[in-house]
């Protein structure tokens, strides 16, 4: 039985290939890949604490703090260079952002198993937009009978999760023996602030 379905057209999924020019894609890689204070993030896994697979820095507005995982991410201060991105982004999306987890993957034993963004504090119906830069990785898309989608992320392509998007799939970036180099994801998120 073929699990994979013939078309990736999908209820808020938004696939745009290219958004980034490759120049700009390739600039904004490299002064990431320089100056973000990349860690290895641990999360529970099996009712266990493990390292997460990848390498990753949570960004975002002072008050945008994001527990993930069993793991409280106080957000470091959003790097210059995301200024204009982020506001390019809001504007394209409709919806601010004030936060961002840059992820890291070093080459194709860097992924990430099956999960949803569903956490408490990006609300009901969250919007994630994700862009892509660097090396070409294969994106994985589940529902709940096992059919799955599959899409290539290029260097400079966004991808948006939105409406229920993430209670109907479970998401991942599988591991590949490819020959691939390094990929960061950057993916947009609004955390909701509770005021007390």
């Amino acid at each position: 039985m073929d699990l994979f379905a013939a078309s990736t057209t999908i209820p808020g999924i938004d696939h745009r290939p290219g958004w980034l020019s490759w120049e700009e894609a390739d600039a904004l890689f490299n002064g990431l890949r320089d100056t973000v204070e990349w860690e290895v993030h641990r999360i529970r896994m099996f009712g266990r604490m493990v390292d997460s697979p990848r390498l990753s820095c949570w960004l975002g507005d002072e008050d945008a703090v994001y527990r993930y995982s069993g793991t409280i991410f106080e957000p470091r201060p959003w790097p210059t260079m995301l200024d204009s991105l982020r506001a390019r982004l809001a504007a394209e999306c409709g919806r601010p952002f004030n936060s961002v987890l840059a992820n890291l993957y070093r080459d194709g034993r860097d992924a990430m198993g099956w999960h949803r963004d569903d956490e408490p504090e990006l609300g009901d119906a969250p919007l994630i937009a994700s862009l892509s830069l660097g090396a070409t990785r294969r994106f994985l898309l589940k529902d709940a009978q096992g059919r799955r989608h599959a899409m290539e992320l290029a260097n400079g392509d966004l991808l948006s999760m939105s409406g229920d998007s993430q209670r109907r799939y479970r998401h991942a970036l599988p591991r590949t023996a490819k020959a691939v180099g390094p990929r960061i994801n950057l993916t947009f998120r609004n955390i909701f602030v509770h005021t007390t």
